[in-house]
Parts: structure tokens; sequence; C-alpha cells
């Protein structure tokens, strides 16, 4: 049975590039479901020596099936994976930290040491990022719940407090929801990932190019950027996107979002398909952000896709967080793979559509939802 967890994240060791890719690796996992990230925050080491870097700190809570052994060494390899060197010196400076720190509902043993982590409720680092996303967690055994640990920290903790750069935030959030087109460029001196930006550098060789011409020297990195948003949608849950966005209402009248653009990568050959999406639904007690829509859409969009199978999985999210009398879903693409290859038809395109309750079942529901798509 899938058990929630709190991860803890720390690192004073390039912090503001390495944190952001600890939770993009999180994101990305398969073994486990990303359900929330705590603000960052900053905060000054502990028990170290006065001239170690301040650290940055953040909180994850995931879902997972793995039991805790199996987590611990999930953690541990991904820390492998970016460098991190653990010794007797549990105040060293580090690239990064992920501990495992409270188990949702019961205690826990973990290689000797008791979960919920006892730090909790003497370190504001760990208890502040904590309780921004698990507020109403309560400590097993107790009345204590994490909102009530950190409150009683917070007077004896002017030191620590979130970030508001926007460029660390920006790192953190921008690829698992919306990004800009300042987060693709290159910064000078910057580290991005070196592993990925490896991977495209041998691409660029591959084809008869040299990366370390002035055009491509920054090639890699901006291309390891752009895939990441590209594919963000493998990072972010549909849960995250609607953000408790659904409102209790008395509506039962039809509801279409047309016109919503896309742009996702057909998982064949790696090339571009876009166009547009047009949804409806019947509400049964239920309405959602109309905004809400267009991000479910790129939750799905921004993965390796077919057309067919993008079409009902948006339809199936929006039944499942509505469960409305029923959902319209119709998709209009052109794709790159057939207009720039193989039979080469630069005007052709691809409809598709799904259908679910009411509009599924009831002819007259269906065709007024496709006379209002077609109404331009």
């Amino acid at each position: 049975m899938p058990q929630r967890i709190l991860i803890a994240l720390g690192s004073n060791v390039h912090r503001e590039y390495n944190l952001p890719r600890a939770v993009r690796l999180l994101r990305r996992d398969p073994r486990w479901r990303v359900l929330a990230v705590s603000p960052v925050y900053h905060s000054p080491p502990v028990g170290g020596k006065k001239q170690d870097p301040d650290f940055f700190n953040a909180a994850v809570l995931l879902e997972t099936d793995l039991t805790l052994e199996e987590l611990h060494q999930a953690l541990r390899q991904i820390e492998a994976r970016m460098g991190r060197v653990r010794t007797d010196d549990k105040f060293a400076p580090r690239t990064i930290d992920l501990d495992i720190v409270f188990v949702q509902g019961r205690k826990a043993n973990l290689h000797g040491s008791q979960l919920p982590d006892p730090d909790i409720f003497h370190y504001p680092h760990l208890a502040f990022p904590l309780a921004d996303i698990a507020p109403d967690w309560i400590v097993p055994g107790t009345s204590t719940t994490l909102k009530h640990i950190a409150d009683a920290l917070r007077p004896s903790a002017q030191e620590i407090y979130p970030m508001t750069d926007t460029d660390i935030l920006s790192r953190i959030n921008a690829f698992s929801h919306y990004g800009t087109d300042q987060i693709f460029e290159a910064e000078e001196n910057e580290v991005y990932d070196p592993e990925f930006e490896a991977l495209i550098r041998k691409i660029l060789i591959r084809i008869g190019e040299n990366p370390d011409r002035e055009g491509l020297r920054r090639t890699p990195l901006r291309v390891a950027k752009a895939y990441d948003f590209l594919t963000s949608g493998y990072t972010t849950t549909v849960e995250e996107v609607v953000n408790n966005a659904i409102f209790h209402d008395g509506c039962d009248e039809m509801v279409v979002v047309k016109d919503i653009e896309f742009f996702s990568m057909c998982e064949h050959h790696m090339i571009p398909f876009f166009g547009r999406v047009h949804v409806g639904y019947l509400p049964k007690g239920k309405v959602i952000g109309l905004s809400k829509i267009a991000r479910i859409v790129d939750v799905f969009a921004r993965r390796l896709q077919i057309q067919e199978r993008m079409t009902n999985q948006i339809a199936d999210a929006m039944m499942d967080i509505l469960e409305p009398m029923g959902v319209a879903v119709v998709v209009e693409a052109s794709h790159l793979c057939m207009m720039m290859r193989g039979v080469q038809k630069q005007n052709s395109s691809t409809i598709t559509s799904a259908m679910r309750g009411l509009f599924r079942k009831d002819a007259r529901t269906r065709a007024e939802f496709m006379n209002l798509i077609s109404d331009r």
C-alpha cells in the first residue's frame, strides 16, 4: 500500500544549482510520485565552522510503494550521482542531503534512527519547510502537528527565512509549471546538468558538428534546459496544477474551453506535434478554474506522446477530478514527423476525440459540444 513520506533536502555546495537539480531528479523518478515541494529556506550551518557557507533547505512530500529501506537506498544513489561523499563529519559541507524524516501516520526505525526525526523539534531549517507542505500531519502518539512545531520555533529563528530570489525559485518551479524564455538562457559560468549536457555534446559530434565552435559552446546547456521544460509533464501531477481550484456550485450547464494551444513531442521520432485542444464538461456540483484546464492539457502534452493517448488522458483526468456528468475532448494537431519527413505532407492535420459520460451516451449533448467548438 502506498505510503506518504517527507524528505528533507539541504545543500551548501553550489546550492543554487544542486537543490533544484535534486528536486528535478526526485520528480523524474518513476518509483514514487512527488506531491508537493516546499519553499526554499536560507539558513546558517548547524554545528560546523562559522566560515562554512550557508544552506538552502527545502522539503518534498512523496508517495511510494517502496519500503523505507528501498527508498533510503534510492535517495543515497541520487546523492552519489550528485557528487555527495558521506564522511564521519556530519557537519561537513555537502552538495546535497536527501533524508527521510517523517512517515505519515506511523513511527518507524531506519538504521537505528527514529522516525519522525527528533531533530524536527529543534531545528527550524527542518521544521519550517515540512510545515509548509504538511502542516496538519500529527506526530504519532501526540496531538502535535508540524505547524505547531514550526510555530514554536519561529521566535528564535530570525536567521532562517524563505528565499525570494526569483532565479532559485524559477529553477525549482519553472519546469513543473510554466516557464519563460529567460530560463533557457545560458548564463555566464552557469552549471546546469553536466551529464545531460555531455549527452547533447555527443549528439553534436555524431552529426558532424564541432561543439566547441562559438555558436555551439553553450548549446548543450540550452538544449538540456529546453528538454527539461518540454518534458516537464513527467514531473508534474494533475493534483499539483489544479491546486484546490475546484469549487462547489449548482451549475449543471455545459462548460466549454476551446482553442487551447499545445505543443508536444511524438514518441516515435521525438519531433514536435502541435495544435489546439477543445474541452467541455457537464458539471455535477463542482466546477474548476478555467485556466486549470489549460494546465491539465500541458501535464500530458509535455511528455513524449501520441495524440490518441493524450486525448484520452485529458478526458480521464477531468473525469477523475470533477466527477461530472460527462467530459468531451477534441484535439486537432499537425505532426512535424509527417510534415518534415516521411510522406512530407505539409497541410495534413489529425483530429482525435474522447467522449465520457453523457457526451458518449447522448447524441444531442455530443452534437451541442461539437457545434460550439466548430462555431468560429
